[in-house]
């Protein structure tokens, strides 16, 4: 199962980004932090360790 992150939630800080070990977030052209969905592995890593529950799984 994938994780999304929900834009209107995300601060723009990337410590999801920091932890992904499939390397699966970057940012976006408004500073957001966006999943590939074709690399994310569904570890809950980036959700564990968002500072604002940003993230959630992607059903």
């Amino acid at each position: 199962m994938a994780y999304k992150i929900d834009t209107n939630k995300c601060a723009g800080c990337h410590t999801c980004a920091g932890v992904c070990p499939a390397m699966a977030i970057s940012g976006d052209n408004a500073g957001k932090c966006v999943i590939d969905k074709n690399k994310c592995m569904g570890c809950g890593t980036c959700a564990a360790v968002c500072p604002v529950s940003a993230i959630k799984p992607d059903l």
